[in-house]
């Protein structure tokens, strides 16, 4: 039988694909997702819930929140990261934190009373653009890195040390700002776009100006990549992240997040996958997808790729027939693939066929046999009669009242 990858000519891959090891993910719905305008702050019991959902995708670390906050965002970060430890999950935790002492204090008790480490995700502006709406010099911010970080240091906190804006930060400044905490013993750096301003090429620019950096300063340092959606490239862009040597990607489930969003970590998941770079079970990605568009009210649109209503379903008589032949051939892979981009099995969802205005007797008769109708000529023809008159597709109900007749 000939295989669906041999079916395939694969353009994606014709100058090869980036050799990636050990690719890590970041998870930021609890913190930067909650900063969207119309996100809801979700109960504890549901941050609990989705945290064992990041879980169970393989999420590596997740931002539990902003101590700096006090009240009950810090008590929130204190009992997930106890839920963290007392179920022996497997992802870890991090919180962000300004670049300043008073920030990164709260995390020394908050670290021992849950009884595992917390990262430190110290992030500070770094472009020019930053630096003059704000009335800073470059020294104020390498003393409040110098500051910041070894009070962390001192207090055995890991820290990852970002640099806001960086998409729009000179070089010198990047360098400055990144060999000072490597030196104060940052274990990772990120990179960040934080107005999403970058395209892939100047993803691709500055991660490997990063990459380069870390590499003179002979540092064994991560490099993180946080990307926003304001030009609509926060996929793409953590995609060519990783091309240009980023090891963990920032995400959020719908790409929720301040203005039009952050990459969406559900997105990243399918296309690391399909690309190979990750092999995780991603068969809860509609869970996750599902419950974080419950609990913050953020709708989930009927288009969203992969995790949409509508992203495995066709009412179109041409790509239905395609679909059911395919079927026929009883080859599951085939009719997965013949009209989708993405397998619908690798996310615990299957291809649907509907009947609407557009549909043809391929798309009828598969939906009386579905619901055990006799598929006699009248049948199709009283549900195909109703379908072009239709606005839009014929739920089950309508097809069993169209033959009823």
């Amino acid at each position: 039988m000939t295989s669906v990858d041999e079916l395939i000519y694969d353009w994606n891959t014709l100058d090869g694909k980036a050799e990636v090891q050990g690719l890590m993910f970041d998870e930021e719905t609890l913190r930067d997702g909650l900063q969207s305008p119309g996100a809801r702050d979700p109960d504890l019991g549901q941050k609990i819930e989705l945290l064992h959902l990041m879980d169970a995708l393989g999420i590596h670390t997740a931002d539990l929140g902003l101590p700096g906050a006090g009240g009950r965002p810090r008590e929130d970060i204190l009992k997930l990261a106890k839920e963290i430890a007392d179920q022996r999950l497997s992802i870890q935790a991090n919180v962000a934190c300004r670049t300043v002492v008073q920030d990164i204090e709260p995390v020394v008790e908050l670290s021992q009373k849950a009884g595992i480490p917390i990262e430190v995700c110290a992030f500070i502006g770094s472009s020019s653009i930053r630096q003059y709406a704000e009335g800073w010099q470059l020294e104020d911010i390498l003393g409040h890195t110098r500051k910041a970080l070894t009070f962390a240091r001192e207090n055995d906190l890991p820290v990852m040390y970002v640099t806001e804006d960086t998409s729009r930060a000179h070089p010198d400044t990047i360098r400055a700002l990144y060999t000072l905490a490597i030196d104060l013993g940052a274990k990772r750096i990120c990179v960040c776009d934080t107005v999403g301003h970058s395209t892939p090429a100047g993803v691709r620019g500055v991660v490997g100006y990063v990459k380069r950096l870390v590499e003179e300063l002979g540092a064994d340092v991560g490099i993180d990549w946080h990307g926003h959606q304001d030009r609509g490239l926060g996929v793409a862009n953590s995609l060519a992240a990783i091309e240009a040597g980023a090891t963990r990607i920032h995400g959020t489930a719908l790409g929720v997040g301040e203005r039009t969003g952050n990459a969406a970590m559900d997105q990243l998941l399918v296309n690391c996958k399909l690309l190979g770079y990750i092999d995780n079970d991603l068969t809860q990605l509609p869970e996750y997808v599902s419950k974080a568009s419950e609990y913050l009210e953020i709708p989930c649109p009927a288009n969203y790729p992969v995790l949409g209503h509508d992203a495995f379903e066709t009412g179109t008589g041409v790509h239905a027939a395609a679909v059911i032949k395919a079927m026929k051939k009883g080859d599951p892979g085939l009719a997965d693939l013949v009209y989708s981009g993405v397998p619908a099995s690798m996310v615990g969802r299957e291809q649907q066929i509907g009947v609407g205005p557009m549909s043809g007797k391929s798309n009828v008769l598969f939906c009386l046999e579905r619901l055990g109708i006799e598929g006699s000529d009248e049948n199709v023809d009283r549900v195909l009669g109703k379908a072009k008159v239709s606005k839009s597709l014929m739920s089950d109900d309508d097809i069993r009242a169209a033959v009823a007749g």
